[in-house]
């Protein structure tokens, strides 16, 4: 079994922490576009919310309201 990560490195360390995991023979890592990482961004932050909906923490919206902001 393997498990992922989603790291965020500032663009100035980023070629030294590449270097330092491609040199880790258990590792296996690749970079994704921003446009990716964006989107990725935008699905996370939606799971989030709804299992915080779920938690009761925050209240949902009704469609129309979900409607009217687009």
């Amino acid at each position: 079994m393997s498990q992922q990560i989603i790291l965020t490195i500032p663009d100035k360390k980023f070629d030294f922490v590449m270097e330092l995991l491609k040199n880790l023979p258990f590792v296996k890592a690749k970079t994704i576009s921003k446009y990716k990482s964006q989107v990725f961004e935008s699905v996370n932050n939606a799971v989030e919310e709804m299992q915080l909906i779920k938690e009761g923490k925050l209240k949902a919206k009704n469609a129309e309201d979900l409607f009217n902001e687009l």
